[in-house]
């Protein structure tokens, strides 16, 4: 049986994804067969795999840290929040409805056995599991019905390293301040202290970290500096939408602007986009903020109806229009593409209930059913005309994932032609006409992850660059895989520097 060791942290975005990852890496590059696992996910950016099923996208990062493949039993609970109050509630890869806040917490101890048996599986097949918690151990109003931090720990039996965040101050008390709040076995289960995101000389934390060590009654094995590698973060609170794009003193050719939804979903789509050099992404809320990009794009949102309005409202719609009357290339994904058309109903209450008018970009109509779309694509852009004519023909793979149906009305072409992975009945209802669609310089598609092909995001900004006159040399497809196995191998090479890793093998060997 496997063994393993789990993170957890002190907080939200403490860091606990990223550590998690690099640990995969480190035990796949020292021989084992490694595989991540976190018992329960909050998250709207989400995968499809191979069977189409969904789950968690940081849990697909660190299988691919891990050099495995993705599935579901690496996270065989989702919740994808709808509003504030509630979440749809996806169980071993498959939607098993929307509940609120109090309902969930209510019936989350009824998903024990499908968590243990998911887990269960791993161990038979894998020699390590780096198990990720969520937030924080210390929620003393949730630990009585917790299935994700020490009541995960305690059912794996695994030890636990806890990371605090010292780049937001107060880590000292962050750490302190958990251990005092945890249950006395609990706190027998904490083997070691992580300080992560440091920046500056070391030695003067070290005093620091020799009182918290003997305060907390743990070791501390390892201060992780502040990282800067290029690896997907967790949406809630991801530092790339704080980025303002230009800001590594390159020359900004092309600027791309996405449009920060309330409930934006999958924008990991873009993140390729960020990595090709004279190309600047930025995340917009406001119209103010917008300005004049050469592109923008509408992502995916777990919520159409409601953030079309909230554009509708803030004056982005308007900015957008005026955008695409000036003939700049609009780009909508998913929900985005949703959007632009004629009409969005939802007749069975999926959403918001009722429809709404579209933006009218597309003579194309959207109804919302209660069956949830999940499938992998592969295949090929069509005939593609206006300023992106340079995707014409290029090859593309991506998934969708999404409740709406949509129905493109005469005389538009279809953007794309797309073979799919497996049947696309599998997880797919009847109807759906438009996997994608263009019309003068709008374009939009349902495929997620559809510029990370090796020639699509390259074409992509080699079109723009071609309409503003911009010579720019010859874009070689970029190997997006090989660039992400790069990060992850930075990654572990930082991590090996400054975690004891062999303190960590003796915990992960001693197990509970």
């Amino acid at each position: 049986m496997a063994k393993s060791i789990m993170i957890q942290g002190t907080m939200s975005n403490a860091g606990k994804s990223l550590i998690a990852a690099g640990l995969c890496r480190i035990f796949m590059q020292d021989g084992y067969r490694t595989a991540p696992f976190k018992s329960q996910n909050m998250a709207l950016n989400s995968y499809i795999t191979e069977e189409g099923l969904e789950m968690g996208r940081a849990q697909v990062m660190q299988a691919e840290a891990a050099g495995i493949k993705p599935s579901v039993l690496m996270n065989p609970i989702l919740l994808k929040p709808t509003n504030d109050t509630g979440s749809q509630v996806i169980v071993n890869g498959e939607v098993r409805g929307n509940m609120s806040a109090r309902e969930y917490f209510a019936y989350k101890k009824q998903l024990v056995p499908d968590i243990m048996k998911a887990y269960s599986r791993l161990e038979e097949e894998y020699d390590i599991i780096v198990i990720e918690g969520a937030g924080s151990p210390a929620e003393i109003n949730l630990k009585s019905e917790d299935i994700v931090n020490m009541g995960m720990a305690k059912m794996a039996k695994a030890p636990v390293l806890l990371v605090g965040d010292i780049d937001r101050g107060g880590v000292f008390a962050q750490l302190i301040g958990t251990m005092m709040l945890l249950e006395e076995d609990e706190k027998s289960m904490v083997r070691g202290l992580v300080i992560n995101k440091f920046r500056g000389d070391k030695s003067i934390l070290d005093s620091g970290v020799e009182m918290l060590a003997e305060k907390a009654g743990v070791p501390v094995v390892g201060v992780a500096p502040y990282m800067y590698v290029d690896i997907e973060d967790e949406d809630s609170l991801s530092e790339r939408f704080e980025g303002r794009g230009g800001d590594s003193g390159e020359a900004c050719l092309i600027d791309i602007a996405v449009i920060r939804l309330p409930k934006i979903s999958n924008f990991t789509d873009f993140n390729v986009l960020e990595t090709i050099g004279g190309v600047s992404l930025r995340y917009v809320r406001t119209a103010a903020e917008l300005k004049d990009p050469d592109m923008i794009i509408i992502p995916g949102t777990k919520n159409t109806m409601k953030d079309l309005l909230w554009m509708r409202e803030n004056g982005l719609e308007a900015s957008i229009l005026k955008a695409a009357g000036r003939g700049r290339v609009i780009f909508g994904i998913c929900g985005g593409f949703q959007m632009l058309g004629e009409t969005i109903s939802d007749p069975d209450n999926a959403e918001e209930g009722g429809s709404i008018q579209g933006m009218g970009l597309f003579a194309m109509d959207t109804v919302f059913r209660g069956t949830k779309t999940r499938t992998r694509v592969r295949g090929n852009f069509g005939r593609v005309e206006g300023i992106l004519n340079g995707l014409s023909g290029a090859e593309l793979e991506g998934y969708e994932i999404h409740m709406g149906v949509s129905s493109l009305r005469g005389g538009l072409e279809p953007m794309t032609s797309v073979t799919s992975i497996i049947e696309k009945q599998a997880g797919s209802p009847e109807g759906v006409t438009a996997d994608g669609a263009f019309s003068g310089n709008v374009y939009g598609t349902y495929i997620h992850g559809i510029f990370d092909s090796e020639q699509v995001a390259a074409r992509l900004v080699s079109s723009l660059a071609r309409e503003k006159g911009i010579e720019m040399a010859e874009l070689p497809a970029l190997d997006y895989a090989g660039y992400k196995e790069k990060q992850y191998d930075l990654l572990a090479d930082t991590l090996r520097q400054h975690l004891d890793m062999k303190k960590i093998y003796e915990i992960l060997e001693m197990g509970i």
